[in-house]
């Protein structure tokens, strides 16, 4: 699949390479020599210096990694928007402020605990703690104390009775900790149908609630990233656990890890056991449950009068995944994507040509904990949903020497302009990828394809990125692909606001293609 889009890309590419001018304006705008010029110095004045310095500030102690809730997000929000001020952007949520508010709920994990395997070696009592980042992250959304207990291993954590399948038939985890998978044993690429019978049993919130409503008392994610996508539950553990706490567990009890999952994909049964392993999870929490998110939202309206009543929105999640016990920067995730966006929004507000539709930037929050940011707009939106022209989405935009456009195959109208636009000015290599929208959501566009509005998302990639680590630093950026990205997404959403096209005919000129 990969090859053929890249084909298929190659091919579109050749057909579009008709002119060799800096300037990509749509055909109906007429517009002087002066204004060419102007246009060139604007686009050209898109520096990754001061991208960089928008990282580099995002990504700052100042913001404690920018988990929605925390007040330093709040401060990091009103700094977004400050500058959405300095650059003439319109407020644009409700009230005629910048910040839309929601609730959002966090927890705090503090240093000092630890996660240790308790086992005994010629009759004496022995210890192994695993290392923070490396082996184990201590639960986003743990409750607060300590817990001792057996590991039962679990499966995917499912009780499902209308799929014949319950990983929790065979055994009792009352007072236990849980080891449990990520996902569900059916992969929706393999099978996507099938997948679709079981992706309500996919995401750990799911699983924690399970495991609860069966009595136990800790979970082990098996998946080593910080994940505060997870519910809080009192008095529940929670680790995130990688390879060598696994191995730990299922070692001398007669199986592999590696076995136990294919039996269960293959099929279709569980294969929970005890393996009569004792660890203890120790968590120094603290939760909020009053607490607020933000998205951060401007505009530039439309000069037409009629057109204006129609928008194009640029977004980027602002928030990361805070502090777990030590600060997650997230310089690309996703403060790289925010400083896109504001490179984009400042040129914008200087062009000598506007654009005849709205365009909405936003800056959304809780994209880690939930999507509750693009949901809260989703829910009250700026402009009505049907006249939404399209979501354009910059995630993790900062580390690598090319690009990908997700969901680019599923809207070719809209596709078009940003090839138009890069092909006639950085030139830089785009990927553009189909979208199936099967699986979690793993990103804010999903939101937004799930009502109906089209959405196209953009990544880097070529370079290491170590997105949800202390390890997403302000070093792992290479700031050109975000300038030449700025300067792509200005001339394609220029070029869509001032199009003739009718992006809203019964046919829905962008409809998604499968």
């Amino acid at each position: 699949m990969r090859n053929q889009n890249i084909m298929l890309f190659l091919f579109v590419t050749s057909l579009l390479l008709v002119s060799s001018c800096a300037v990509v304006l749509n055909e109906e705008t007429k517009i002087s020599e002066q204004q060419k010029a102007q246009i060139n110095q604007i686009t050209d004045s898109i520096k990754d210096e001061t991208l960089l310095g928008y990282v580099k500030k995002l990504s700052s102690d100042n913001y404690a990694g920018r988990l929605t809730g925390l007040p330093e997000y709040k401060t990091c929000a009103k700094w977004l928007a400050s500058h959405f001020k300095k650059m003439g952007i319109s407020p644009a949520a409700h009230n005629n402020s910048y910040l839309q508010s929601y609730p959002n709920p966090y927890t705090i994990v503090f240093v000092g605990g630890e996660l240790s395997y308790n086992y005994k070696s010629k009759g004496r009592s022995k210890k192994r703690k695993y290392i923070y980042e490396k082996e184990y992250y201590p639960g986003s959304q743990s409750a607060n104390g300590d817990l001792t207990a057996e590991v039962v291993y679990v499966g995917y954590g499912i009780t499902a009775p209308e799929m014949n399948y319950d990983d929790y038939a065979t055994v009792n985890v009352k007072r236990k900790i849980v080891l449990v998978e990520p996902g569900v044993p059916v992969d929706p690429k393999e099978n996507p149908e099938a997948y679709k019978e079981w992706q309500a049993y996919s995401s750990f919130r799911y699983k924690v609630k399970m495991a609860v409503a069966h009595g136990a008392k800790g979970m082990f994610c098996n998946e080593l990233r910080v994940n505060p996508n997870i519910d809080y539950i009192e008095n529940f553990m929670v680790a995130q656990v990688g390879d060598t706490v696994v191995k730990d567990i299922f070692a001398r009890t007669g199986k592999t890890h590696k076995d136990t999952k294919e039996k269960i994909k293959n099929t279709l049964k569980p294969q929970s056991f005890r393996t009569r392993k004792v660890f203890t999870i120790e968590n120094f929490t603290r939760h909020f449950s009053k607490a607020t998110g933000y998205n951060v939202i401007g505009q530039i309206e439309g000069t037409d009068p009629l057109l204006k009543n129609e928008v194009i929105i640029l977004g980027a999640h602002l928030d990361n995944v805070g502090f777990c016990y030590e600060t997650m920067p997230g310089a690309n995730n996703n403060a790289s994507g925010v400083a896109v966006m504001m490179g984009v929004a400042e040129t914008l507000s200087k062009s000598p040509i506007k654009p005849k539709r709205s365009v909405l930037f936003i800056g959304l929050g809780s994209s880690e904990q939930g999507f509750k940011g693009a949901q809260t707009y989703l829910d009250k939106p700026t402009f009505p949903r049907k006249k939404t022209v399209v979501f354009l989405n910059l995630d993790m935009v900062g580390c690598g020497d090319k690009l990908q456009a997700l969901a680019a195959l599923n809207y070719p109208s809209l596709w078009e302009f940003i090839l138009k636009a890069n092909n006639k000015s950085v030139r830089r290599p785009i990927e553009p990828l189909p979208y199936s929208n099967l699986g979690i959501p793993q990103l804010d566009a999903t939101l937004f394809i799930n009502k109906h509005i089209p959405s196209i998302s953009f990544s880097a990639y070529g370079t290491p990125t170590y997105p949800r680590t202390t390890k997403d630093t302000i070093k792992t950026i290479t700031p050109g692909i975000m300038e030449d990205l700025a300067k792509i997404l200005y001339q394609a959403v220029l070029n869509i606001a001032n199009t003739s096209q009718n992006f809203f005919d019964q046919k829905r000129g962008n409809k998604q293609k499968h």
